[in-house]
């Protein structure tokens, strides 16, 4: 039965992926930075390993539980919301030790294999923050701009061994604990100049009608695998299929 790796399994877009593929009858090796069975379902094609991607003895000794994998969902991230003057320029480079390059070195990592079969699947979760300028996240953005531009040029590299390699842009999703998750890793100490703006950028998310769910996005993640013909971006939620259609005709 073929074998997906999903990173950041602990709860939202990861977990939910986790669970949808596990209904297709995938083996599934879901991993967390701390292993934690917590909102997965009981089944013996689920292994639940320890990795932390930005620490190469620990995403080996993943993949030598793991191999060899059909596919591999870079879903573990870390966000964070603030203007660049409230940001902590280690908590920069901490969130882009994490989103760039522990994708980057996940990605890597498998290359080798994959390339070997002539086959393979590598999926990264971006974000529909990269097809419009928004305040507020201008260090986040730019981590998962640079997963996008690394993605697109990965895919050109790795179709000529045989291996797809895809984009899955999420939307808003309130329903998960990413942002919480950040705002307790990263902080959110706005200055005060910048209150009132960063207020009512915050009240106009809260009052947005469209948003993503966890299942938007693992239902995003499944074509991005099985669908051959599956285009290099896909959006993933009500909103982000709304800004991305929007993109594409003032592109057009």
């Amino acid at each position: 039965m073929p074998r997906i790796l999903i990173t950041g399994c602990s709860s939202g877009f990861g977990q939910a992926t986790a669970k949808r593929f596990l209904d297709e009858g995938w083996e599934v090796i879901a991993t967390m930075r701390t292993p934690n069975a917590n909102g997965l379902p009981a089944s013996d094609r689920l292994r639940i390993l320890a990795l932390d991607v930005t620490l190469p003895a620990s995403i080996d000794a993943a993949l030598a539980e793991a191999s060899p994998l059909d596919a591999l969902v870079n879903n573990a991230g870390v966000g964070m919301l603030n203007v660049l003057e409230g940001a902590d320029v280690d908590k920069a480079r901490e969130l882009f030790e994490t989103n760039v390059l522990g994708t980057m070195a996940m990605t890597r990592a498998v290359m080798p294999a994959m390339r070997q079969r002539r086959n393979g699947v590598i999926v990264n979760i971006s974000s529909s923050v990269t097809l419009r300028p928004l305040p507020a996240l201008s260090i986040y953005s730019a981590s998962k701009a640079a997963v996008n531009a690394f993605t697109q040029s990965l895919a050109l590299e790795a179709a000529e061994f045989g291996i797809r390699v895809r984009l899955v842009l999420p939307g808003s999703a309130p329903e998960t604990s990413f942002g919480q998750n950040a705002v307790a890793r990263m902080g959110m100490d706005v200055p005060e100049a910048y209150g009132p703006f960063v207020q009512a950028y915050l009240r106009s998310l809260q009052g947005a009608t469209e948003k993503t769910s966890a299942l938007n996005v693992a239902n995003a993640v499944w074509r991005a695998v099985t669908d051959v013909d599956a285009p290099m971006m896909l959006p993933a939620g009500p909103d982000a299929e709304t800004l991305f259609r929007e993109e594409v005709r003032s592109a057009a």
